[in-house]
């Protein structure tokens, strides 16, 4: 039996003392699976689930394996969204913090050229992007991977789907051929067998089991007539009351429609969705992270790479054409432990759709009226936190301990009151209880952060 706790691991003890306070209690089966390996200096294919833990494999495994030392980019990811590499990127860094110097730049498409190109002239040593990005930079030679002796492909599956293969195989003729590759994949479709076959030398083969904890999460299906969607999402919203849910629709113009419909009806509801800037992007999943906003609607690709903690609810407003995907959507809720919820709507012609998750899943699905649903009257579903956007970030040198201690100087605020805080290059997001964000912008804008002032607005 492998044994599960990270000190088992021969990893330095500053290493395994930052591990410990990051909470990691105890590896998950696929860090278990993975990780010594990964150590050894091996390939891995791996099939692991959302929410497994994968990015903490193979994060660990490379921040051993490289040369802080070292000016030279030791390492790719390569992922799928941009949400995924942000993601991907603020793990690293926090398991690098007993790696002093560490130095981690993501790469992504939609956000400007030039600012990535100034950072890459001193070059990181993990770069972590989408293949369309990271593939422009490669060309115009300002990312440089000669140097390069590890390779992770997240969420491989997913980048096969939008139709990343072209850049995919392109970037990786461009790394040394002696180098680990780590190929992590939700689905084991033939075209990722192939990849493995043409970029791996004698992978480890990795399964992890893919479905959920059917006892952690309470799934329910309703049957809807035409025209009943949205009435009975707020039917839903009221009876179950919620703090933080993921509604999941099938295409993006449809995330936009119903969060302004939501809005008009009283509810603090997000859009995300692939027409947004970045900046937007952030804004939005910052928010819904926080407890600044209580709906976030997405489409699965935009929700790719979540990694949102005590989500109470998934609704799917739509059903997905693909079992496995259902699969992973309801599986972002009920997550360390705690109890999930997970609530679908179709009507009778998508009943094939339903049979399709009940064979996927090997069990029958509770399918509820929607007249068994409790409207309540006057029924708010208000976000506990605030958001606070301050107008300066990483390169003005702001840290979140400077917002605190700036909230928290004249003792009217508690810091038990002010939640998370987000840190972006040009940007800074501080999440405050709402009963106390008046009294928070006030002194925000009035007073003074690292001796300057900063402008800083209230997000609704």
């Amino acid at each position: 039996m492998t044994d599960s706790a990270f000190s088992s691991l021969p990893l330095p003890p500053e290493v395994l003392a930052n591990i410990q306070s990051l909470e990691y209690k105890q590896m998950t089966p696929i860090q278990a699976q993975t990780i010594p390996a990964i150590l050894d200096g091996k390939d891995i294919l791996a099939q692991a689930k959302t929410g497994s833990g994968k990015t903490a494999a193979f994060a660990i495994g490379l921040l051993h394996r490289f040369d802080v030392q070292s000016t030279k980019t030791q390492a790719l990811i390569l992922c799928p969204t941009r949400e995924l590499a942000d993601q991907v990127s603020k793990e690293i860094r926090r398991l690098a913090r007993a790696i002093p110097n560490t130095k981690v730049l993501t790469l992504c498409g939609g956000k400007p050229f030039g600012p990535q190109l100034a950072s890459l002239e001193h070059p990181p040593h993990i770069a972590v992007g989408t293949p369309g990005r990271i593939l422009k930079h490669l060309v115009k030679g300002s990312l440089e991977l000669r140097h390069s002796n590890m390779l992770v492909l997240d969420e491989a599956d997913r980048m096969l789907d939008m139709g990343f293969y072209d850049d995919m195989m392109a970037i990786i003729a461009m790394m040394p051929h002696q180098r680990q590759t780590l190929l992590f994949s939700a689905t084991y479709p033939d075209e990722i067998k192939d990849i493995s076959k043409s970029v791996q030398i004698d992978p480890i083969d990795v399964r992890v089991e893919t479905t959920h904890d059917n006892q952690k999460i309470k799934q329910v299906f309703y049957e809807i007539d035409k025209g009943e969607r949205t009435k009975t999402l707020v039917g839903l919203l009221h009876h179950y009351r919620p703090q933080s849910t993921v509604v999941f629709c099938n295409r993006k113009y449809q995330c936009q429609e119903l969060a302004e419909d939501l809005w008009q009806r009283g509810f603090h509801a997000l859009a995300l969705h692939g027409d947004l800037e970045q900046k937007q992007r952030d804004q939005v999943l910052v928010q819904f992270a926080n407890k600044s906003s209580s709906i976030l609607i997405a489409t699965d690709v935009a929700a790719r790479g979540l990694d949102i903690k005590d989500l109470e609810a998934v609704i799917n407003y739509e059903l997905s054409p693909d079992p496995e995907v259902h699969v992973h959507r309801i599986g972002r809720t009920g997550r360390a432990g705690k109890n999930g919820l997970a609530l679908s709507l179709f009507m009778a012609s998508e009943s094939p759709k339903v049979n399709a998750i009940e064979k996927y899943q090997n069990t029958s699905v509770r399918i509820d009226h929607i007249a068994t649903l409790k409207a309540r009257e006057h029924f708010k579903l208000i976000p506990p936190m605030v958001t606070l956007s301050i107008n300066g970030g990483r390169k003005n040198k702001v840290r979140p301990g400077d917002l605190l201690g700036a909230l928290t100087a004249n003792k009217v605020i508690a810091g038990n009151q002010i939640g998370k805080i987000d840190i972006f290059e040009t940007i800074a997001y501080v999440a405050v209880e709402r009963s106390a964000a008046k009294q928070a912008l006030k002194i925000l804008s009035e007073g003074k952060i690292k001796g300057r002032r900063f402008k800083v607005r209230k997000l609704s």
